[in-house]
């Protein structure tokens, strides 16, 4: 993932679609499993560390609560 698209993501949290959310988290070594029975939440892990982080699936954009959340946890821009 490029620094420009880290950027878009932490300047315009409230129009991060769900594939850059999911490129950004697997850029920082998160592993995604897929939503089971009828659920809309992926679940990211990271080996080694006890983060979990769970972030709904929706269109076209991800609610920008849960993008801010993620920026935070990953001390993006400090």
């Amino acid at each position: 993932m490029k620094e420009k698209d880290i950027q878009k993501i932490i300047n315009s949290p409230q129009k991060v679609k769900f594939s850059d959310l999911d490129k950004l988290l697997q850029f920082y070594g998160y592993i995604p499993r897929q939503p089971k029975g009828g659920s809309s939440h992926f679940v990211y892990v990271k080996e080694g560390e006890q983060k979990i982080i769970t972030v709904p699936f929706k269109r076209p954009y991800v609610k920008d609560v849960y993008v801010k959340h993620i920026i935070k946890l990953l001390r993006i821009g400090e």
